[in-house]
């Protein structure tokens, strides 16, 4: 019996036996190289007639052949394998998708062209992929077709900005060249798999983390704000008397500065690599992470003058006509005249801007004094979770709910906390 597409492609090959567990790698590498998906068969002859694979097959080899791809394939990938059966013969498939290139099995670059996988240098091959349109958000498909975009269209009703139901998605640049659904309509879907953490630290390094809030799972523009909303509420503001009477403030940190920061680090995240980008508060500053270094074409003296190059064109677009970005470039030299370039440390991976606290911050120095062994409990479990709910803050403290209630009332009544926002995605202030 032969296979439905009996005929070894750019994104599909035979294998007859495991024996040629390595040699599908280096094919699916390949594979992903050229197109950002693959799968190979095992069990399968090169003519696509399924003969099946001997011995007892099982769970374990589906471990091992996972573990052979983890150790041989970088940048790491998580593949799919499975079994098939026809006609009573068991074969296995291995599937993959990305668009992390170049991508090599035990150090060696190579393409898929046609059904032979042609060998590159990586110099080639990075210069091919940062150019690839394949690796556009508007060019790569979403994993996830069962896509609704209530939220996006309410960010634009809200600007006053009319919209057509029939074309909104192919206005918005949310389909491929096909007209599926991409991954720029993935991230600004309103159900997703795209997380956006903000995670504090005790100290200066990332020995304890203290919390970890999410701010994922729907239409990114939106938690692009609930992010800025939580990391300003905690910009608190010194206040210092002059000689003369005057009055002087002193900000912990320069907002303008971290939102030009994390609006760029959204706006430029290389989303295919299904990393969104991230805020790490510690003791003395804030970073703010995005995945992805600078385009190949774009020179770090380039970069710091503010010559803009979007890496993800559609999304500044859409991003531009709500008001979230300007297409002036002048959030780099902001952030530069302010922290200067020591600010942005810039890999082939990633761009991390540090932005420094002014002084401690009280956050980190919240008093318990005069309050009760249940009260002081509460306060720190919210000081360390302050996206909790109730319902979370009982199940931490192991108290009753009405208990848990009444101390958080007594807590704001003692201009302890706070809460900003709604219900459902709001978080605590604590004084």
């Amino acid at each position: 019996m032969k296979l439905e597409n009996s005929f070894e492609t750019e994104n599909q090959e035979f294998k007859s036996t495991l024996l040629e567990l390595d040699k599908g790698i280096i094919s699916l590498t390949a594979m992903l190289n050229k197109s950002g998906k693959g799968k190979i068969y095992f069990g399968v002859n090169d003519s696509g007639e399924v003969i099946g694979l001997s011995g007892t097959i099982g769970q374990e080899t589906i471990r091992k052949i996972s573990t052979r791809i983890y150790e041989t394939v970088r940048p790491q990938i998580v593949p799919k394998i499975y079994f098939e059966s026809y006609e009573e013969k068991m074969i296995i498939v291995v599937e993959a998708e990305g668009y992390n290139k170049p991508y090599s099995s035990n150090g060696e670059y190579r393409i898929r062209v046609g059904s032979e996988n042609k060998k590159v240098t990586p110099d080639v091959l990075g210069e091919l992929f940062f150019s690839n349109p394949q690796a556009l958000i508007e060019n790569a498909e979403s994993m996830n077709q069962d896509l609704t975009f209530w939220e996006l269209k309410q960010l634009y009703l809200i600007k006053g900005l009319s919209i057509d139901e029939s074309t909104f998605a192919r206005n918005m640049g949310l389909l491929t060249k096909n007209g599926k659904y991409n991954y720029l309509a993935e991230i600004l879907s309103d159900n997703n798999n795209c997380s956006i953490k903000v995670v504090r630290f005790r100290g200066t390094d990332k020995q304890e983390m203290i919390s970890r809030n999410e701010y994922g799972y729907h239409c990114m523009l939106v938690s692009m704000k609930q992010v800025y909303d939580y990391v300003a509420a905690l910009n608190e503001t010194r206040v210092e008397l002059g000689g003369d009477i005057r009055r002087k403030e002193t900000h912990l940190f320069d907002i303008e500065c971290f939102d030009e920061a994390w609006t760029n680090a959204c706006l430029h995240n290389r989303w295919v690599k299904n990393i969104p980008p991230a805020v790490y508060i510690f003791s003395d500053r804030i970073e703010v992470v995005s995945t992805g270094g600078l385009p190949f074409d774009l020179t770090k003296e380039e970069f710091f003058a503010g010559i803009s190059h979007p890496v993800n064109p559609s999304l500044q677009k859409i991003m531009g006509q709500l008001n979230l970005v300007e297409q002036t470039g002048h959030g780099v030299p902001k952030i530069i005249s302010v922290y200067g370039t020591s600010a942005f440390d810039i890999t082939d991976n990633h761009i991390i801007v540090t932005i420094p606290f002014a002084f401690e911050p009280s956050i980190n120095q919240t008093s318990y004094d005069g309050l009760s062994k249940s009260h002081s409990l509460v306060l720190k479990t919210i000081k360390n979770n302050p996206s909790f709910k109730v319902d979370e803050i009982v199940k931490v403290c192991g108290l009753g709910r009405t208990r848990v209630s009444k101390i958080i009332s007594d807590l704001k009544e003692l201009g302890k906390i706070e809460r900003a926002g709604g219900s459902r995605n709001g978080y605590w202030i604590v004084k």
